[in-house]
C-alpha cells in the first residue's frame, strides 16, 4: 500500500509572511492583529453592564468592513507558580508563614488537579484587502513578482496605511466599551500562530 503523502502545517496555512507585525497571505491580503483585555460584566452594576452593551453595538454599526473576534482558551501551567513559592518556602524563617505558605501549596496543587484553570486570551482580526485591477494586479503580485524593491515597499506601505486606518477605528471604539487593546507585534504574531498549530510545544 503506497504511504500517503501528508504535507506539513504550513502548505494549509495561507501565510506567505509576517512584516512589521502585518500578516501577509497568499492572496496579497495584510492582516493585523489587536491583543484586547476581557471585562467582567458580572462585576459591574445592571447600568454600567447596559452602558458597555450600548458602546460595544454602538462599535459594532460604526464598522464597514470585518471583523473576526478570537478567543483563544488554553490551560493554565501553573508549574512556574509552584517552583517560586517552593523557592520562597526554603527561603522562610518565619515557621508560622512557612507553616502557611506549606498549606497554601498544597491547596493550589489540590485545586488545579481538580479544576481546570484557563487562561483566556481574546484577539480582534483586522484584514484588508489591495483592489486588483488590470494596471494594478495588486499587493501580492508586487511584493513576490519581479518589481523592484523600491515598489514593493510602495505597495505595502499604502496598503499598511489602509489596514492601519481600520485598525485605529477598531481600538478607538473598542475603547469606548473599557477594553484596552496592543497590536501584536512580529515576534507576539509568530508566537500566536506557533501556540496555534504546535500547541504541544512550549
Amino acid at each position: 500500500m503506497a504511504q500517503q503523502n501528508i504535507g506539513s502545517t504550513r502548505d494549509f496555512v495561507p501565510i506567505k509572511t509576517v512584516r512589521q507585525g502585518i500578516v501577509v497571505l497568499d492572496d496579497g491580503s495584510l492582516v493585523g492583529i489587536v491583543l484586547g483585555t476581557s471585562i467582567n460584566l458580572a462585576l459591574k452594576s445592571y447600568e454600567e453592564q447596559q452602558a458597555v452593551i450600548n458602546s460595544f453595538k454602538g462599535f459594532l454599526n460604526t464598522l464597514d468592513f470585518p471583523i473576526q473576534i478570537v478567543v483563544q482558551s488554553r490551560k493554565m501551567d501553573i508549574a512556574p507558580y509552584i517552583e517560586l513559592l517552593e523557592e520562597r518556602l526554603k527561603e522562610q524563617e518565619n515557621e508560622l508563614i512557612k507553616l502557611q505558605t506549606m498549606e497554601y501549596i498544597s491547596f493550589i496543587k489540590n485545586f488545579t488537579e481538580n479544576v481546570n484553570i484557563m487562561d483566556k486570551h481574546f484577539f480582534i482580526v483586522v484584514s484588508y484587502t489591495p483592489a486588483i485591477s488590470s494596471e494594478n494586479k495588486g499587493f501580492f503580485s508586487k511584493l513576490f513578482g519581479s518589481s523592484t524593491k523600491s515598489s514593493i515597499m510602495k505597495s505595502f506601505e499604502e496598503s499598511k496605511i489602509q489596514l492601519e486606518q481600520r485598525i485605529s477605528m477598531v481600538v478607538g471604539g473598542l475603547r469606548a466599551t473599557g477594553v484596552k487593546t496592543q497590536m501584536l507585534d512580529n515576534e507576539a504574531v509568530l508566537e500566536l500562530f506557533q501556540s496555534i498549530y504546535n500547541p504541544d510545544i512550549k
